[in-house]
């Protein structure tokens, strides 16, 4: 393609994520000039009128239809962005790999790792290129840990540890949402946060094979939603009628990696006090590290005897030299989504992969199934291998 071609990006479902997506479009252009493609929004498919006329008149798309098929039906459309909730992934990916448009897709990609070998399968006989919402691990610290693990400099890897802690769901008062449902959302916690932790401890240190695991529901039940609430921090009624949770709470995994290190992963989405800690730390033989999202232009690194010394992320870090010029100047959750846009951009226009794949989202959802199977039934389940090339294998 010739420098800054035009690319005419589809939105499908315009809500908080969707939103993110189109800027994170805009802000590639900015941060990424040499991208031989310009993305360019086009269309934004959503059923509510108010999502519509907020993707046309604020995020700056030519027009807004309600039917997704109508969008992806659009010669017009390059690629798109799905955004729409879990229940809905399969049904639009399938669709998107069908029409030939190149899609990058939210996590969980989908409610199972059946639906999810379905996306990647479609998505892989179509020769469409594809991105996952992994946002974390494009993270400047989890890039410099990622290549300090791969080279050895911590020696060989004994032990992973991963907690991905948020209270978004802490009060009981809290509403119903899809999010707590099985058959829309699929997992409850183990897909909507520990994904990106299996995701981080295999992009960061390799293929997790087997696992066992625990998880609860803590809160059972909760109020009705109000009409049209979907986010994590809509409130129900608390005089209303209520309904129960039908998926985890909290998880405890434990994993054994190919490389024979052992992993322990934890997540909650009721833990009272932490707001958003996301922890990875890898130990090995002759060192360690630790990253925590809450602080995530820093990576704590032992390397001799001394302890930890904190290093600021700096150019050399993955991408951070296209967002700031040296350390100390900080970067946030929004240039993460940025990064993962210019990938998909630099993916459709080199023709390969490089933004996480498909493959990749359904590796984790194996991973994660594996550890619901051993939640019900007590025991080691092995993980299964799946098919197509993913980024933790490079």
């Amino acid at each position: 393609m010739a420098q800054g071609t035009p690319l005419n990006i589809g939105l499908i479902s315009v809500g908080w994520m969707g939103r993110l997506h189109s800027r994170a479009y805009l802000a590639a252009a900015h941060h990424y000039p040499d991208l031989a493609v310009r993305p360019v929004l086009r269309a934004a498919a959503d059923p509510d009128q108010g999502g519509r006329r907020h993707a046309i008149d604020i995020l700056g798309y030519e027009r807004a239809v309600s039917d997704y098929r109508e969008l992806l039906a659009d010669p017009d459309i390059d690629a798109v962005s799905i955004c729409s909730p879990n229940f809905l992934h399969r049904e639009v990916a399938l669709a998107a790999a069908e029409a030939g448009k190149p899609f990058w897709i939210e996590k969980p990609m989908g409610r199972s790792a059946a639906e999810s070998r379905d996306i990647a399968e479609a998505a892989s006989a179509a020769k469409v290129v594809t991105s996952v919402g992994f946002n974390y691990r494009h993270v400047p610290a989890i890039a410099e840990a990622r290549r300090l693990v791969r080279e050895g400099a911590l020696g060989t890897i004994t032990n992973v540890r991963v907690s991905f802690l948020a209270d978004y769901s802490a009060d009981p008062a809290g509403a119903l949402t899809w999010r707590f449902l099985e058959e829309r959302a699929g997992s409850g916690v183990m897909g909507d946060l520990l994904s990106h932790g299996i995701d981080l401890a295999q992009y960061v240190v390799g293929r997790v094979q087997s696992v066992t695991a625990a998880s609860e529901i803590f809160i059972s039940d909760r109020p009705l939603p109000a009409a049209g609430a979907a986010s994590h921090f809509s409130s129900g009624s608390a005089d209303g009628p209520v309904g129960a949770v039908e998926n985890e709470d909290y998880a405890a995994v434990i994993g054994r990696f190919d490389s024979g290190a052992i992993g322990v992963f934890e997540s909650s989405r009721i833990a009272v006090g932490p707001r958003a800690e996301y922890v990875l730390e890898a130990y090995g033989t002759t060192g360690s590290l630790r990253w925590d999202f809450q602080r995530l232009n820093e990576l704590r690194l032992a390397d001799d005897r001394s302890g930890y010394r904190t290093i600021m992320a700096q150019p050399g870090f993955g991408e951070f030299a296209q967002f700031q010029p040296g350390p100390g100047t900080s970067m946030g959750f929004d240039d993460l989504k940025t990064i993962e846009a210019s990938l998909f951009l630099r993916s459709i226009a080199e023709g390969r992969q490089l933004a996480p794949s498909a493959a990749d989202g359904w590796a984790t959802a194996e991973v994660a199934d594996a550890a619901l199977q051993s939640a019900r039934t007590g025991s080691w389940v092995d993980v299964a291998v799946v098919c197509g090339r993913t980024t933790y294998d490079a």
